[in-house]
């Protein structure tokens, strides 16, 4: 028999007793955009697509316990050089994060937050790229760890090179 899921009130039992307390209090969308600079005339050429993807996260303190942390993820697919459509989303949350240490503080705020709102925003563009009238864009997941990761040994060499 597996243990009962915790709840809600445990959380807060647990931060009164003095625990770390992780709380995701909102999820939104803070900006979003479409363009489709040739429409119609792109909707008669043969659909044979280059995606161009990237993401980004920021993280910010917006409060004693409180972290906005937002991903931007921007698709821009062409078709023989030129632009059919620009997706852009920029997905936040606002979290209560407390009682964690600042290495761990840091990879919620780089991994485990991006790694929440990135479904979101894989949906938002979607559906934009439906409603725009395009085949649906359906994006791949995204490992936030794997490149929490890498960012800090990239930190890292640099931080070595620059004192070397």
């Amino acid at each position: 028999m597996s243990p009962p899921e915790p709840s809600e009130s445990d959380a807060a039992a647990a931060s009164e007793a003095g625990g770390p307390r992780f709380v995701i209090q909102k999820i939104y969308v803070k900006d979003s955009s479409f363009e489709s600079p040739r429409a119609p005339e792109v909707f008669r050429v043969e659909w044979k697509p280059e995606i161009d993807l990237r993401v980004q996260n920021d993280a910010k303190r917006v409060g004693e316990n409180n972290y906005e942390v937002a991903i931007s993820v921007t698709a821009t697919v062409t078709i023989n050089e030129q632009t059919a459509f620009l997706a852009e989303v920029v997905q936040a949350g606002l979290f209560e994060i407390r009682d964690f240490s600042d290495e761990d503080l840091k990879s919620l705020l780089g991994s485990s937050c991006p790694g929440i709102l990135f479904p979101y925003a894989r949906e938002a563009v979607s559906d934009l790229v439906s409603r725009g009238g395009f085949p649906q864009l359906l994006l791949a997941p995204v490992n936030f760890d794997v490149l929490y990761h890498r960012h800090l040994e990239q930190q890292a060499a640099t931080t070595g090179d620059s004192s070397g």
